[in-house]
């Protein structure tokens, strides 16, 4: 099978509050036009300031209602293995930011285990893999994200897959435990590589001038072993959603100006 991915495109914005608000805009827009199709939509979610400041934009937009969340599936490409609840969490920060809000079915929120879950590292890993496979198909293990976000660390990080380890490398897994995290906290549970890339949108948010040499390296095409964030992506859209800080480093021929 030969695999396509689409190039690589930024859209630049002002500042983060500018920049939660174009992609909460086009998120909702790219959500209803899948459902107008009768499908459903799977969307796998992210941590960090800006993840959680895309949800609170989608919280308060005014086009919030005309999407059935009924038919919207949320899932995360990360989750820190701390207890249920955990501020740090990332499924706590969407709680709290966008789902509680939302008529969303308890059933369409596929968390992943929490430490206080009864299960270890180990056995969370594996149940998230086996949770995905439930939403696959015959010719993948896990469900096709029409929308994968992601945020990108300093240096180059996505999801809880960092430079220069083990875990970016791995292909024959849709999920693995990280142990010892150069980031704290040191337990995190995470998709690897062919889950993130199988989505057929994958959106990267990033804001600030710590960022800007992180961009600068996936857009040049590092080596993802080493800037994670240059592998990531999608099978009909890679976007990088920056805001000015961070682009100071982006080609001017990359800018998407629509």
């Amino acid at each position: 099978m030969v695999e396509v991915w689409s190039e690589k495109r930024v859209i630049i914005s002002t500042d983060p509050t500018a920049l939660a608000r174009s992609v909460a805009d086009r998120f909702l827009r790219k959500v209803a036009k899948r459902l107008e199709s009768g499908d459903i939509a799977h969307v796998s979610l992210t941590g960090g300031s800006m993840g959680s400041a895309v949800l609170a934009a989608v919280s308060r937009h005014p086009k919030r209602e005309r999407v059935d969340w009924t038919r919207v599936h949320f899932w995360w490409s990360d989750e820190r293995y701390l207890d249920r609840g955990h501020a740090d969490r990332n499924e706590t920060q969407a709680r709290e930011a966008l789902l509680d809000s939302l008529p969303v079915p308890d059933a369409n929120i596929h968390a992943i285990a929490a430490a206080d879950s009864g299960i270890r590292l180990d056995d969370a890993a594996d149940a998230y893999a086996a949770e995905l496979a439930r939403f696959g198909s015959e010719d993948s293990a896990w469900p096709a994200f029409d929308i994968c976000f992601l945020g990108v660390g300093p240096d180059g990080h996505i999801a809880s897959l960092f430079p220069d380890r083990s875990e970016i490398g791995v292909t024959d897994r849709a999920v693995v435990a990280v142990r010892d995290s150069p980031k704290p906290p040191p337990e995190r549970v995470s998709m690897t590589r062919p889950v993130i890339n199988s989505a057929q949108r994958v959106w990267m948010v990033l804001a600030g001038t710590d960022k800007a040499s992180a961009l600068g390296l996936a857009l040049a095409g590092a080596s993802y072993a080493s800037v994670p964030a240059a592998g990531a992506k999608g099978r009909k859209q890679t976007m990088f959603f920056v805001d000015e800080d961070a682009a100071g480093n982006v080609p001017p021929e990359l800018i998407d100006r629509e």
